[in-house]
């Protein structure tokens, strides 16, 4: 089972591309080959295949990395399924997994993220799981969405050596930012999205 992620920068305009464009890349590139697993096209629009039970740990991280830069958001649609065609390109190839990406990502109006799966009941859960979640992550500043992705990056080291990757100036400086930004619950979170996609299989 895979999962497609469709994504735009918001107010992409407003910011030179290179100040952005670079982070997404390096993000992306962890996720396979451009452009056969990911590809960035029309300046600010990306799409990026993943497995599944990943997806929405890789979108929290997409996330946190634009949301460094004050201006900017994104808007992601995750679309799980199968892929029926893979293509040299990944917005050539095709499977379930793009469509409910697609059609999920034209069906988001205020939200910046939602999921679309074969399976309707996951649906409707992690419809109201993600309409809380996004009261806080929408509201990240750029220095817990900088302190939260290096978390992401690095779920084995901790506070101290956080703080030390970030030169902040303290372990109780990260540990706010960590604890504004809702580190333990998103963890607790992502861990019941893996659970519930697993059982589904």
């Amino acid at each position: 089972m895979k999962a497609v992620i469709t994504g735009d920068i918001m107010h992409s305009r407003k910011v030179l591309s290179s100040v952005w464009l670079t982070d997404l890349k390096a993000v992306l590139k962890n996720y396979g080959n451009e452009p056969k697993d990911w590809e960035i096209y029309r300046g600010d629009s990306f799409q990026l295949l993943v497995p599944a039970e990943d997806a929405l740990e890789i979108a929290l991280l997409i996330k946190a990395t634009i949301k460094q830069h004050k201006e900017l958001d994104v808007r992601m649609a995750i679309g799980v399924g199968n892929v029926d065609y893979s293509a040299d390109k990944i917005t050539e190839s095709n499977g379930t997994a793009f469509i409910n990406s697609g059609e999920c990502f034209e069906g988001l109006k205020k939200e910046t993220l939602g999921i679309q799966t074969p399976w309707i009941e996951f649906n409707s859960i992690f419809e109201v799981i993600l309409s809380f979640m996004l009261m806080i992550v929408d509201n990240w500043t750029s220095t817990s969405a900088e302190v939260i992705k290096k978390a992401f990056e690095n779920p084995e080291i901790n506070q101290n050596q956080l703080a030390t990757v970030l030169n902040k100036k303290s372990q109780s400086s990260i540990s706010a930012s960590l604890k504004r930004a809702a580190h333990e619950e998103l963890k607790n979170m992502i861990a019941f999205y893996k659970q519930e996609i697993k059982k589904q299989w």
